[in-house]
């Protein structure tokens, strides 16, 4: 339970009538365990299929302009299979972070009937988001594209087509690295190309024309460096909001609420699922549903109980401020 200053208060709610619960849709049944988190943007849908075609573009020029026309053997098996794997690894943790759920709030449970449930005690106070209608716990925001409030949400990234939250953020990071590894490997094996290729006959070192295949590799570099680039500093950014236990919406909006920070390395296995193992690296393993909220994570305990009387907002101030609670961070 956390302790919130009262300048902090937006959509706080200590009552149930306060709710107005009969505006709110009732939530829907729960899905059926294993069933699969997509979003349906077409912005979002669009950015993975790009990203999917660069990655298997790069894979071409790989193997069929560098790698098989090559008579070194030893070299283009080796650089194969290691390229192979990280693009492996990479298009698995796109789909690990586009299709799990980052740590949505469940939609429309702001009801009379479940704040009762609550049994909210003096000083004791619950955020709702005018929006879905959901009772906020502490470090959710509402997501503009998704729909509905996240858990820890980061940012939502149209290349992965979801919101980066509590429950996807170590596949994010793994598909960032291994999309910068593979985009290092890639840009390496195109200058060794290019100097291969001006010290013999360039119709010699590949299967394509001399033309053709200085265009194939000039675009490969182009995206290798501009991935690379990218893909870098999202990584180091995840990495720096996960050891100061900080996503990038609380930065943004310098939320400098009074709370108990998780130390950076149980912060770090959080994230990654247990003690440090190759299961860290691998996508395939990991949180595969939202962990269940308690009671206690509704709830939120203010500095006094006179703050509160002064606090409690109705849904016409909350429609007035709606737009404070949708948040949206596109890459």
């Amino acid at each position: 339970m956390m302790l919130i200053p009262a300048h902090h208060f937006r959509d706080i709610e200590r009552k149930p009538e306060y709710l107005q619960p009969e505006k709110c849709v009732p939530p829907p049944h729960p899905s059926p365990v294993g069933t699969m988190w997509f979003i349906r943007d077409g912005c979002g849908i669009a950015c993975a299929v790009v990203t999917w075609f660069l990655v298997l573009y790069a894979e071409f020029v790989v193997l069929f302009v560098m790698l098989i026309p090559s008579r070194d053997y030893v070299y283009s098996i080796i650089n194969g299979i290691m390229f192979n794997l990280l693009a492996f690894l990479a298009l698995a943790s796109h789909c690990r972070a586009m299709l799990t759920d980052p740590g949505a709030v469940p939609k429309g449970n702001a009801t009379k009937e479940f704040i009762e449930s609550l049994q909210l005690k003096p000083g004791q106070v619950v955020y709702k988001c005018p929006k879905c209608c959901s009772i906020k716990p502490d470090r959710a925001h509402h997501c503009s594209v998704c729909k509905r409030c996240i858990r820890k949400m980061d940012h939502h990234c149209p290349w992965v087509n979801n919101c980066v939250g509590e429950n996807n953020q170590k596949y994010f990071v793994l598909f960032t690295m291994y999309i910068a590894l593979i985009s290092l490997h890639a840009l390496i094996m195109v200058g060794f190309h290019f100097l291969h290729c001006f010290e013999e006959d360039w119709t010699k070192c590949s299967s394509f024309s001399p033309p053709t295949t200085v265009i194939l590799l000039i675009l490969l570099c182009f995206e290798g460096l501009l991935f690379l680039i990218f893909t870098s500093v999202m990584f180091g950014t995840q990495v720096h909001s996960i050891c100061t236990d900080e996503t990038g919406i609380e930065r943004l909006k310098r939320k400098h609420q009074p709370r108990e920070r998780t130390s950076s390395w149980k912060s770090v296995k959080e994230t990654f699922g247990g003690d440090f193992s190759l299961n860290w690296f691998n996508p395939f393993s990991g949180l595969r549903h939202p962990k269940p909220l308690s009671d206690s994570d509704w709830v939120r305990q203010v500095a006094s109980l006179s703050d509160t009387e002064n606090t409690e907002t109705t849904e016409e101030h909350s429609e007035q401020r709606k737009d404070e609670d949708s948040v949206e961070v596109i890459d």
